[in-house]
């Protein structure tokens, strides 16, 4: 997973699930995928470019259709990660190095803060007058 750590957050939408599922019967154009989408047809697009981007579909076109299928080597890799989480499992783990590594965080990180960028801390809030006014602040220009 070290080359597309994105496959497990591209295929964790729902919407892009039901697409992979649709495809898993054999190539197919954007409309036909569409059909009894809970989404539009322009969405389920940006689900493919999405899905395209994370090496998990290709697309060729056909005249003006595009037609699109799964590619898969993005799958051969997803399974090989698989492969070797089970592998790491039966063994008792694998070092923390080796994990944060597969996504791409520093050791001790989980996948879902590795690639998050740090919090700011929130300024307070200025203290207000009786009349519910800000005490310290600066007036706008034009208003009185």
């Amino acid at each position: 997973m070290e080359a597309n750590p994105r496959a497990l957050d591209v295929l964790g939408d729902p919407t892009r699930r039901a697409i992979v599922g649709r495809l898993r019967r054999g190539p197919c154009p954007v409309g036909r995928l569409a059909e009894g989408m809970p989404v539009s047809r322009p969405a389920v697009s940006q689900h493919l470019t999405v899905l395209r981007t994370a090496g998990l579909v290709s697309e060729h076109r056909e005249g003006t259709r595009r037609i699109y299928r799964l590619e898969v080597a993005g799958f051969e890799e997803l399974q090989r990660w698989v492969d070797a989480l089970a592998a790491d499992a039966r063994s008792g783990g694998a070092a923390p190095e080796k994990v944060a590594t597969a996504f791409g965080g520093a050791a001790g990180e989980s996948p879902a803060t590795a690639s998050r960028p740090e919090k700011k801390a929130v300024p307070p809030v200025a203290p207000k007058d009786a009349g519910g006014k800000k005490k310290h602040g600066k007036k706008r220009a034009g208003r009185k």
